[in-house]
C-alpha cells in the first residue's frame, strides 16, 4: 500500500522543464499582452531598458528562492523561509502580505477577462462573465495538481504560440510581405527614444516588473520537483526566454506603430498588427488575452490555497482552513478563498474604475514587498561570498527604484499610498498576534510553578506519600 502511494507521489513530481513551463503559464498575463502598452506610453521606446533591468530583479529573486528550496524545500515557500530568518511575524507578515495582494490581483483579472469577453458577447452582463470564469478556475486547483498542471501547460502553450505568432506577422509585416513598403522599418517611429524624459522611463519600471509577476508562484511549486537542485536551472531557463521575447516583440511593436497610438485599454500587439489585410487579429488576440488572464489568475489561486493552508497549519489563520475534504481536496480553504473573491469582484464591479486601479497597483506593489523579503531572507539562511551580497543588493535596489518610480506617476502614486496603509494594517494585526502569543506563553511559563496541583496530581502525591505516614502514624502509638 505504501508502496503504490510513493509511486503516485513520485507520478506528481515535477521535472525541471515542467516546472519552467508551468512559471511561463504564471508569468505571460495581463501584464504583459496588456500592461505594456501602459509602459510605452510612459517610457516610450527606451522602455526596453526597464523590461532588462526588471528581470535583472526577477532572477536576482528567484535564484536566492530557488537556493532557498534547493536547500530544505518547504511547502510555504517564502514565507516559511522569512518565518525561519526572522520569527513567527515575519511569516505570519510575509503569509498574509501575499494572500491579500494576490486576491485583489485576481479580482481585477476577472474583471479584465469579463471586459474581454464581452469583446464577442457584449449583451452578456460582467458579472456572469466574471463568476463564471471564477468558478471554472475553482474547479481546476480544487481537483488536485494533475489537473492544474495539463491545463497550464496547454494554456502555457497558447500563449507562446500567440507570441510567435506575432513575432511572425511583425517580421512580414516589416519585410513588405504584408502590406508592402507602409511598415517599412523605423525604429522607433516617432516622439524619440525618451517622450517623457528619464522621469518617465523611472515611471514605467515599475510596469516592467508586473509583467515578471508570478515568479513567487514558482517557488511555491519548486518543493514538488522531483529534485530540487534543478529549480535555479528552471527559473534560469525560463527568466532568459521571458526577457528575449519580451524585448523583442516590444521593439517590434515600437517599429510597426507610433509611440501615440499606444494605451492602457488596447494590447501593443493587437495596435502594432492594425491593418486592412489583418482583420482577424483583434479577435485572436482578444482569446489570448482571455487565455493569459484565466491562466495567471488560476496559477495565483493555486498559490494563495497553498499559502493559506501553511497559514492555518502554523497557527496564522484557524486551523479549519487547513482541513481536507477526504484528505485530498482543500475544501475549506477554497471556501474562503470563494468568499473574498467575491469581495473583489463586486468591488471591481462597483467601485469607480480610478479607485479599483489603484487598489490594484496596490496589490501589485505588496508583491514586490514580498520580494524585498525574499532577498533579506537569504541573506540570513544562505551562505554566500561577496557576489551573493552584490546581487542582493542589487536586486533590492531595483525594486526600489520601482517602487519610488511611482511617486512620479499620477496614477500609480495613490496605489503607493494605499499599499503603504495595507501594509500597515497587517503590521498591526501581526504585532496584535505576536503579543497575544507571547502573553499566553509567559502566562503559561509563569503559572507552571505556582498552579495548584490538580486532583489527580494530589491523589497520586498523597498514595505516593502513604507507606511514610503509615510509619510515622505507628511509632507515634508507640
Amino acid at each position: 500500500m505504501n508502496s503504490s502511494s510513493d509511486k503516485n507521489q513520485d507520478a506528481q513530481k515535477l521535472k525541471w522543464w515542467q516546472l519552467s513551463l508551468l512559471g511561463v503559464a504564471g508569468t505571460i498575463g495581463t501584464g504583459y499582452f496588456l500592461g505594456s502598452g501602459l509602459a510605452l506610453s510612459i517610457g516610450g521606446p527606451a522602455v526596453l531598458v526597464p523590461y532588462v533591468l526588471a528581470a535583472i530583479g526577477t532572477y536576482v529573486v528567484f535564484d536566492a528562492l530557488a537556493r532557498m528550496t534547493a536547500q530544505q524545500p518547504e511547502q510555504g515557500s517564502f514565507r516559511s523561509y522569512a518565518e525561519k530568518a526572522f520569527g513567527g511575524w515575519a511569516g505570519f507578515a510575509s503569509g498574509w502580505n501575499y494572500w491579500f495582494s494576490e486576491l485583489l490581483i485576481m479580482g481585477s483579472q476577472l474583471a479584465a477577462l469579463s471586459i474581454f469577453s464581452r469583446f464577442w458577447f457584449p449583451a452578456v452582463p460582467m458579472w456572469a462573465f466574471a463568476a463564471g470564469y471564477a468558478v471554472l478556475s475553482l474547479m481546476i486547483v480544487f481537483f488536485g495538481n494533475k489537473g492544474f498542471d495539463r491545463v497550464e501547460n496547454i494554456l502555457a502553450v497558447i500563449k507562446s504560440s500567440a507570441i510567435i505568432m506575432f513575432l511572425i506577422l511583425a517580421a512580414a509585416m516589416l519585410a513588405g510581405w504584408i502590406g508592402g513598403a507602409r511598415y517599412a522599418p523605423r525604429f522607433p517611429r516617432g516622439g524619440g527614444w525618451l517622450p517623457n524624459g528619464t522621469m518617465g522611463v523611472w515611471s514605467a519600471l515599475i510596469f516592467a516588473f508586473y509583467a515578471y509577476g508570478g515568479i513567487e508562484v514558482l517557488g511555491i511549486m519548486s518543493n514538488r520537483l522531483r529534485k530540487p537542485e534543478e529549480a535555479p536551472k528552471a527559473g534560469k531557463v525560463m527568466l532568459l526566454s521571458l526577457t528575449a521575447v519580451y524585448v523583442l516583440s516590444i521593439g517590434l511593436a515600437v517599429t510597426l506603430a507610433p509611440l501615440k497610438a499606444f494605451n492602457s485599454k488596447v494590447s501593443p500587439f493587437v495596435t502594432a498588427l492594425r491593418s486592412d489585410h489583418l482583420v482577424w487579429v483583434p479577435h485572436v488576440f482578444n482569446g489570448v488575452l482571455i487565455v493569459a488572464g484565466f491562466s495567471t489568475m488560476t496559477a495565483s489561486l493555486y498559490a494563495i490555497t497553498s499559502m493559506m493552508i501553511t497559514l492555518s497549519e502554523k497557527g496564522d489563520a484557524p486551523h479549519i482552513f487547513a482541513r481536507k475534504w477526504k484528505d485530498r481536496y482543500p475544501f475549506f480553504a477554497l471556501c474562503l478563498i470563494t468568499c473574498g473573491l467575491a469581495g473583489a469582484i463586486i468591488m471591481a464591479l462597483v467601485l469607480p474604475g480610478k479607485v479599483y486601479e489603484y487598489i490594484t497597483t496596490a496589490a501589485g506593489l505588496m508583491i514586490l514587498y514580498n520580494w524585498s523579503f525574499i532577498l533579506l531572507s537569504s541573506a540570513k539562511l544562505l551562505k554566500g561570498g561577496r557576489l551573493s551580497g552584490l546581487k542582493r543588493w542589487t536586486g533590492l535596489l531595483l525594486i526600489a527604484a520601482a517602487v519610488s518610480g511611482t511617486w512620479f506617476h499620477k496614477l500609480s502614486r495613490p496605489g503607493f499610498f494605499i499599499s503603504l496603509i495595507v501594509i500597515g494594517l497587517i503590521a498591526l494585526c501581526d504585532w496584535i498576534v505576536q503579543r497575544t502569543r507571547a502573553g499566553r506563553a509567559k502566562e503559561a511559563a509563569g503559572s507552571g510553578g505556582r498552579k495548584r496541583p490538580g486532583a489527580r496530581a494530589r491523589i497520586t502525591s498523597d498514595l505516593g506519600d502513604f507507606p511514610a505516614r503509615l510509619q510515622r502514624q505507628k511509632r507515634r502509638d508507640r
